[in-house]
Protein backbone atom coordinates (compact mmCIF):
# COMPACT_ATOMS: atom_id res chain seq x y z
CA UNK A 1 0.00 0.00 0.00
CA UNK A 2 1.82 3.29 -0.92
CA UNK A 3 2.33 5.91 1.31
CA UNK A 4 -0.13 9.27 1.47
CA UNK A 5 2.11 12.17 1.01
CA UNK A 6 0.67 15.82 1.17
CA UNK A 7 1.60 18.73 -0.68
CA UNK A 8 3.00 21.98 0.96
CA UNK A 9 -0.32 23.27 0.65
CA UNK A 10 -2.59 20.20 1.64
CA UNK A 11 -0.03 19.81 5.03
CA UNK A 12 -0.90 23.19 5.46
CA UNK A 13 -4.26 23.35 5.72
CA UNK A 14 -4.13 19.78 7.40
CA UNK A 15 -2.24 21.48 10.34
CA UNK A 16 -4.02 24.58 10.17
CA UNK A 17 -1.20 27.40 9.52
CA UNK A 18 0.27 28.83 5.89
CA UNK A 19 2.44 26.90 3.51
CA UNK A 20 4.88 29.44 4.16
CA UNK A 21 5.00 28.18 7.71
CA UNK A 22 4.85 24.44 6.15
CA UNK A 23 8.17 25.27 4.30
CA UNK A 24 9.50 26.94 7.89
CA UNK A 25 9.16 23.63 9.63
CA UNK A 26 10.69 22.43 7.08
CA UNK A 27 13.64 24.43 7.07
CA UNK A 28 13.96 24.07 10.56
CA UNK A 29 13.66 20.49 10.88
CA UNK A 30 10.30 20.74 12.55
CA UNK A 31 8.43 18.50 10.25
CA UNK A 32 9.50 15.47 7.66
CA UNK A 33 9.99 16.47 4.18
CA UNK A 34 11.20 14.66 0.79
CA UNK A 35 11.94 16.85 -2.59
CA UNK A 36 10.04 15.19 -5.31
CA UNK A 37 11.36 17.37 -8.71
CA UNK A 38 11.15 20.79 -7.12
CA UNK A 39 8.02 19.55 -5.10
CA UNK A 40 8.55 19.35 -1.01
CA UNK A 41 6.42 16.49 -0.14
CA UNK A 42 5.24 15.27 3.60
CA UNK A 43 4.71 12.35 5.04
CA UNK A 44 0.84 11.71 6.32
CA UNK A 45 2.89 10.45 9.76
CA UNK A 46 4.93 13.50 9.63
CA UNK A 47 1.79 15.69 9.72
CA UNK A 48 0.12 13.59 12.36
CA UNK A 49 3.42 14.20 14.77
CA UNK A 50 3.29 18.00 13.74
CA UNK A 51 -0.56 18.05 14.92
CA UNK A 52 0.00 16.57 18.16
CA UNK A 53 2.62 19.25 19.28
CA UNK A 54 1.49 22.78 20.23
CA UNK A 55 1.51 24.78 17.45
CA UNK A 56 -0.32 28.11 18.83
CA UNK A 57 1.76 30.98 20.76
CA UNK A 58 2.68 30.60 24.74
CA UNK A 59 1.59 33.50 27.16
CA UNK A 60 3.34 36.89 26.27
CA UNK A 61 6.60 37.24 28.04
CA UNK A 62 5.81 41.21 28.31
CA UNK A 63 3.57 42.03 31.56
CA UNK A 64 1.92 45.43 32.33
CA UNK A 65 3.74 47.48 34.90
CA UNK A 66 7.63 45.63 35.02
Amino acid sequence: MPKRLFTTSEAAAELGVTSARVRQMILKGELAAEKFGRDLMITAEAVVRAKKRKTTPGPSLWVRGC
